[in-house]
């Protein structure tokens, strides 16, 4: 190529819809091409590649090319793809891929089977290494699905299409959004990238890296909204999965600037998709050492299964736990979530908090039924009673089953006093490749 048809096709590639969402990606629209030129057969190959800075925080990104050849994944995409996931394992630095695609190249056959495999098998390597975040801001249909969504986190247009089914099927966001697939809903591009942009704040650039710190402002005392919103730094609460199990809450936040995973039950009992929820971001954050917090308000599990999910999520992880019980932590609940088997290292408990083997009204039954020999209507304000005498936190502090009883106005420094101290904590585990629950 001469040095006028470099420069023409150079300019080409930055009039294209995928190089303008890296530029409104990057910091200043300034970024390192990757593989700028490479072919796929008679155009441009379908994805511009480069690294460039969010916030002044290294970053590696992908784009599929809708303006050529509809953004179809084909050897060349895929060979893009492949270098962006290995120099971010080189480099440990955050990987955030764009998908707006048609598909794949039909015509090149097995040969795009090959390309896809190794893009999966690299961004499979880097899982736990280096954190991945998938943007879907138009089509990701078919095998490309796959690997977008094996991201540890997925944000999404309202309007676009996210399906492994080729015709289509349940691609809507709204389907993906309510089935855990889509973490976060944006608007438009626009919000997407830049809710890309805010989910980098809470992420370090990779396992071996420090957990992260941020500029939030310190919440204000008279601060609205629930528990969490007033314990930790002032907006810096980054919510996630919402539309996803109903009982149980996964967000990031920062404690005086000390980025935390937050993870709170809402009462009731958890379903397999709030299992689902917990475990995953309970794993991902014990993977870059991220500290756990988790507030215990839930009457237990809705099956088994989804109880040994969580209690293995927490059992597993060793980056520091700290377990508030707000309200009620039940038999399999108080396990998996604050007791022996979540291995907390920590637990506390607010005053009003209610700790059993399993419901109150079922203890009080079995240890005093004589008690029930009231009238129905009298019998809560029975069971009520005996929960404050002998299943309160105050009881459950003087055996030894929490650390401490606080009020709220004092948890948020009881827990940047606890994380502080569990800051350097360092745990040696069994020598094995992985659990298998």
């Amino acid at each position: 190529m001469s040095i006028e048809s470099i420069a023409q096709a150079k300019a080409e590639i930055a009039q294209t819809s995928a190089y303008k969402t890296l530029e409104a990606f990057f910091d200043n629209g300034e970024f390192t091409l990757i593989a700028n030129l490479a072919k796929s057969k008679d155009t441009y190959a379908e994805v511009v590649a480069g690294r460039g800075y969010v916030d002044e925080r290294p970053v590696y990104a992908f784009a599929q090319n809708p303006d050529f050849c509809g953004g179809a994944m084909s050897k060349a995409s895929a060979a893009k793809i492949k270098k962006v996931y290995d120099f971010a394992k080189m480099n440990g630095e955050i990987v955030v891929g764009f998908y707006n695609s048609k598909g794949g190249r039909l015509d090149e056959g097995n040969a795009l089977l090959q390309g896809y495999g190794e893009v999966l098998n690299a961004a499979s390597k880097i899982s736990g290494v280096i954190p991945q975040i998938s943007v879907i801001l138009g089509d990701c249909i078919g095998t490309g699905a796959l690997n977008a969504v094996s991201a540890d986190f997925v944000i999404a247009t309202k309007d676009s299409k996210l399906s492994l089914d080729t015709t289509g099927t349940n691609s809507d966001i709204e389907y993906n959004s309510k089935n855990g697939i889509v973490n976060v809903v944006a608007d438009d591009e626009a919000d997407a990238i830049d809710k890309a942009r805010q989910l980098m704040i809470y992420l370090p650039d990779s396992n071996l890296d420090t957990p992260s710190w941020t500029e939030f402002e310190e919440v204000a005392p008279d601060v609205d909204g629930c528990l969490v919103k007033r314990t930790f730094d002032g907006d810096s609460v980054y919510k996630l999965s919402m539309d996803y199990g109903d009982n149980a809450r996964t967000v990031f936040a920062s404690l005086e600037g000390r980025v935390q995973g937050i993870v709170r039950t809402k009462g009731g009992k958890l379903s397999e998709a709030d299992a689902n929820k917990i475990a995953k971001f309970v794993r991902f954050c014990d993977a870059f050492s991220l500290p756990v917090v988790t507030f215990v308000d839930t009457d237990g599990f809705e099956d088994i299964k989804s109880a040994a999910k969580v209690n293995s999520a927490y059992a597993e992880a060793t980056t520091a736990k700290i377990s508030v019980i707000t309200g009620k932590a039940i038999g399999s609940a108080y396990i998996a979530l604050a007791g022996a088997g979540a291995n907390a290292d920590m637990v506390y408990a607010l005053p009003e908090a209610v700790i059993s083997p399993v419901n109150p009204e079922a203890v009080v039954l079995i240890n005093s039924p004589e008690e029930l020999n009231v009238p129905v209507e009298e019998q809560a304000a029975v069971v009520e009673k005996y929960a404050k005498e002998n299943l309160s936190a105050e009881k459950a502090a003087e055996n030894g089953y929490v650390d401490d009883v606080v009020t709220e106005e004092e948890l948020r420094d009881t827990l940047a006093e606890t994380g502080s101290m569990l800051s350097g904590k360092r745990v040696e585990t069994e020598a094995k490749k992985h659990s298998t629950i």
